[in-house]
């Protein structure tokens, strides 16, 4: 049997689309997406990512702006298994290289107007703006292995002791 506390996030949007999939999940300002239309972009994100190897409890950063690029990015994060690193693009850039570099990972989701936020990045950077995502990649992947147990994202403390610490969250600790 699945405990509530099992679930993991994206599959709780997983069966909104599958049951209703003409509702409105997110607006942002004068655009919105349905749960159709937020799954299969979130799945479009996923299988790119897991095409370049990301693997449970690899951690993706994004540097994006508020909006639903944003819910896209952090949504496919979920689903290809990796944990997201929310990175501010409206933070000092001393505090967003320490980030990058304290959180190591192997990804970064941007967009043309946060991209210069982010220097020396050595890793794969997507542009959200940019990508160009094959129609086969809008089915949920499955990802063997991922379970509740596995890193949701890491969140930064403010720093206002010294440096900014990461806490790690499981999809449990959300669910």
């Amino acid at each position: 049997a699945t405990y509530p506390h099992d679930a993991l996030i994206h599959g709780q949007v997983e069966a909104c689309a599958a049951a209703r999939p003409d509702a409105l999940a997110v607006r942002f300002e004068d655009r919105s997406l349905t749960y159709g239309e937020l799954n299969a972009r979130a799945n479009q994100v996923a299988h790119h990512l897991l095409s370049l190897g990301i693997r449970p409890d690899d951690r993706v950063a994004i540097c994006v702006e508020r909006g639903l690029d944003m819910i896209v990015g952090l949504l496919g994060i979920l689903k290809s298994g990796a944990g997201y690193v929310p990175l501010d693009p409206a933070y000092p850039a001393e505090r967003l290289a320490f980030m990058l570099q304290d959180s190591a990972p192997v990804a970064v989701l941007t967009q043309a107007a946060t991209r210069q936020c982010l220097a020396d990045v050595t890793v794969p950077v997507i542009d959200l703006d940019r990508a160009e995502w094959p129609e086969a990649s809008l089915g949920n992947p499955q990802v063997a292995g991922l379970d509740s147990s596995h890193l949701a994202y890491v969140i930064y403390t403010s720093g206002s002791t010294g440096l900014p610490k990461g806490v790690m969250v499981e999809h449990r600790n959300v669910a």
